[in-house]
């Protein structure tokens, strides 16, 4: 796929969306009231303009939620960024620690 810019990426998954709802003889209605949805969203997701929540109530109601796998596989984290977080561990809950003389005055 090549797609330039991400207007011209949505429009093209929102195509396919369309196909996938095709394939599966629905209408633009039927797919509506599976997801839970207006009609003119189902609409506006063939025409790649949707709220991502949206997306992918349309994709459990076409039964394509085990495509989102390869979509979009799960990112293992790599070495140097895991050794990277370890390093920026938070050592205690607050900033200074108070003197315990100064915390015995104060009850």
């Amino acid at each position: 796929m090549a797609v330039t810019t991400a207007t011209a990426l949505a429009e093209e998954i929102g195509e396919r969306l369309k196909q996938a709802r095709l394939n599966r003889d629905l209408t633009q209605s039927e797919v509506a009231t599976l997801a839970g949805v207006a009609r003119k969203t189902v609409l506006n997701a063939e025409k790649g303009k949707v709220q991502l929540e949206v997306f992918i109530a349309l994709l459990m109601a076409l039964d394509l939620t085990e495509q989102l796998d390869l979509f979009l596989p799960k990112q293992l984290i790599s070495p140097l960024q895991l050794a990277k977080l370890q390093g920026k561990q938070r050592q205690r809950a607050s900033g200074q620690r108070r003197n315990t003389n100064e915390e015995q005055a104060s009850w």
